[in-house]
């Protein structure tokens, strides 16, 4: 079992608790192509390691917030508010 902290409530609780939303920090492009529009809407980097993703805290308190979860061991490394930048971390 997944433990998820919500920067919102910050309590730890179980992944049942949440609802994943994907990629994390996707903007929305202006103008856009059909290929782009194609590739904003269902294309995923699907990287191996730190990953950013877009969770719900869909029991709780229902706001959206980020994580950065390594996808080798699937481990949150943090979690923080919407709408702040990515966090750095080294390789």
């Amino acid at each position: 079992m997944l433990l998820i902290k919500c920067p919102y409530c910050r309590q730890e609780r179980a992944e049942i608790e949440f609802t994943c939303f994907g990629e994390a920090h996707l903007e929305k492009p202006d103008g856009a192509t059909d290929a782009e529009w194609e590739k904003f809407l269902y294309l995923r980097t699907n990287t191996k390691g730190v990953h950013f993703e877009r969770w719900y805290h869909i029991h709780g308190c229902a706001r959206f917030f980020n994580a950065a979860r390594d996808t080798t061991n699937d481990r949150f490394l943090t979690t923080y508010r919407a709408g702040l930048p990515k966090p750095e971390f080294s390789t």
